[in-house]
Parts: C-alpha cells; sequence; structure tokens
C-alpha cells in the first residue's frame, strides 16, 4: 500500500483521495494546509492520522513516500522542487508548473534525484475513452482539423464580478481559463495530433489581468485545431475530429463520457464505454502501477511519454500565452 501526503484541501482532493482509496493502492496517512486544524478536519474523513502546518515538517516525515500537490498554480514549481529534494515520489495538479524555464528546473531536479518520479494529474489521458479517441485518430484517412470545446462557468467568477481576485483569477497564482481548463485540451490536441507548427491565442480579458475565456488555434501541416475554453461561461456544444466524411464526436472534450464515430452517411458507432463514476481513477491506478515497479519496461515506457507530453503542453500553454500577452510573476523569477 503506498502511504499518500498530500497539499491541498479542496474539493479536487478530496476526488483525487477517493480515487486514491477506491484503487486500493493508497491510503492517506499525511495532510498538509496552513492550519493544522484545517488539515485536520479535511484528513480524518479519509482515515490520516498526521498533519502539519510546517512544510517543513511535512516533507520530512517519513510516514509517506507520494505527495499529491493541489494547491494554486504558482505555489507548485517551489513545493513540487522542495518534495523531490525530499525523496519523494510527486503526483502535482495541472499545470504541473507555470512555464517551460520552471519545467526545465523541475527536470534537473529530477536527474538529481533518481529514486523520486514526477506524475501529472491530467487524468482525461488515463481514461479508456481517451485512448478509444486516440486509436481512431490513427485510423482516419484523412484528418482536416478539429473543434475541442470545454467551457464551464467558475463559482469564483461571481467573486471576480463583486470585485474581487480569487487565487483562480490571479496572475499572482498563474490562473486563467487557459491555464486551468485549457490544459485539458490541449493535452487532447498534442496526444491525438502532435505538436502543433505554430499556435495563437484570442482571449477574453479579465480586470485581474488574466483570461476568462478564450479561442485558440493550433496550426498543424495540414490542418488547424480550433480551441474553445472559458470559466466565464458554460458550453454545451460537442467536440469533433474531422475526417475525410467521417467525423468522431465527443460531448464534452474533457469529461469524454460519449464519443460516436459517424462515417457520413446516416450509420453511426458508439465507442466509448461507460466511465469510472469517479474520473480520477484512471490516473490513480496507472500512478500505482509505475510507482509499485518502476523497471518494469512498460512501466518506463509509460512514464516516459508522460514525461514527455508534460513538457510539450507546458511549452504550448506558454507559447499561448505569449501569443496574447500574458503574463505571469512566475515568468520573471
Amino acid at each position: 500500500m503506498i502511504k499518500l501526503g498530500i497539499i491541498g484541501t479542496n474539493w479536487i482532493t478530496g476526488q483525487f483521495v477517493e480515487a486514491a482509496h477506491e484503487s486500493n493502492e493508497f491510503q492517506l496517512t499525511s495532510v498538509y494546509s496552513r492550519t493544522e486544524l484545517k488539515a485536520k478536519d479535511f484528513g480524518e474523513k479519509y482515515g490520516a492520522t498526521n498533519f502539519y502546518d510546517s512544510m517543513t515538517e511535512f516533507l520530512n516525515s517519513d510516514k509517506f513516500e507520494v505527495i499529491y500537490i493541489a494547491s494554486p498554480n504558482s505555489l507548485h514549481f517551489e513545493q513540487i522542487k522542495l518534495a523531490i529534494e525530499a525523496g519523494k515520489k510527486v503526483i502535482a495538479e495541472k499545470p504541473m508548473v507555470s512555464n517551460p524555464a520552471e519545467m526545465a528546473a523541475i527536470q534537473t531536479v529530477l536527474k538529481e534525484h533518481p529514486g523520486s518520479q514526477l506524475f501529472e494529474a491530467a487524468r482525461q489521458i488515463h481514461q479508456d475513452n481517451f485512448k478509444i479517441i486516440e486509436q481512431k485518430v490513427t485510423e482516419l484517412e484523412t484528418i482536416q482539423g478539429a473543434t475541442l470545446t470545454y467551457m464551464k462557468y467558475s463559482s469564483r467568477y461571481d467573486a471576480i464580478l463583486a470585485g474581487e481576485e480569487p487565487n483562480i483569477f490571479s496572475p499572482k497564482f498563474s490562473g486563467g481559463a487557459l491555464q486551468d481548463l485549457g490544459v485539458y485540451v490541449v493535452y487532447n490536441a498534442v496526444s491525438w495530433f502532435g505538436t502543433p507548427l505554430e499556435v495563437q491565442y484570442y482571449p477574453t480579458m479579465l480586470p485581474t489581468g488574466v483570461d476568462g475565456k478564450g479561442v485558440a488555434i493550433l496550426t498543424y501541416e495540414d490542418f488547424r485545431v480550433t480551441l474553445n475554453i472559458g470559466k466565464t461561461a458554460n458550453s454545451y456544444l460537442t467536440s469533433e475530429i474531422y475526417g475525410l466524411k467521417d467525423t468522431i464526436v465527443m460531448d464534452n472534450a474533457a469529461e469524454l463520457n460519449e464519443v460516436i464515430y459517424q462515417d457520413g452517411s446516416d450509420k453511426e458507432e458508439l465507442l466509448s464505454q461507460k466511465p469510472a463514476k469517479n474520473p480520477m481513477l484512471a490516473e490513480a491506478i496507472d500512478f500505482a502501477r509505475v510507482i509499485n515497479n518502476p523497471n518494469d519496461v512498460t512501466n518506463k515506457a509509460d512514464y516516459i511519454k508522460w514525461q514527455k507530453l508534460s513538457m510539450t503542453v507546458n511549452q504550448v500553454l506558454f507559447d499561448l500565452r505569449k501569443s496574447a500577452g500574458i503574463e505571469f510573476p512566475a515568468d520573471h523569477k
């Protein structure tokens, strides 16, 4: 059983802990938060027994071997670095870090601590329906492009309308729609079509200095991919990958609950399987597999693939921000 510690006590942390426990591979033992009381309030219901408000004491603890990090985006870099230096394995929520400079620095630290591992919690790439699409794309005779949409109204936008600056909409914390939701569809595009030749982002900016929603164009040799993302509105559009006459249709580019292949006639084929109730279960199982047996040939190959994918997605996200003139304090350290 892999002993787990966590940084961050929000709803997504709870979802991951529940998935980790459902996998029967992890046991939550330790929780860090800004106050010990908050750590205890969160952790006790999941069976944790060790609670910290000191990062140093938390990282030096021998009560766990893997850390799941779900703190605000801009804090990931330093926390990942410290965790690796403390000999821990790390699962970091996406986006893993704010920019390629931080990513390069983390890769250097990883090489200096070969016993550690680092995983980006890009949950959908581990799910069966994602892999089904990935395979179907290779079977298309022609790819003419894709439109991928993920727009979901954030409850924190209400605070923006009230004149406040919540973390997820703050440049100080490397926030915004591209970082928070765009990362899903960038992962999709890079996984299914490869690294784009050029990128351009057209954001709708908020008073805080980050994007509330936007449209991104990824240019490939023979086609373009359009990404519609946002946290200030809800979209119910399907997402599509265009073949010649045929089309792969997704109910939602991030959730991937239903995937249909339409051959251009009246015939359609349901490709998707019924997803797990907890969308983070597949990644928990995959991470545990590699953590438990890192020297297995397949596990090594998967780990290297995930690392390369994380680095490419990070670069694409940065290039999209750069094209729109969106900067974070983390970019100037």
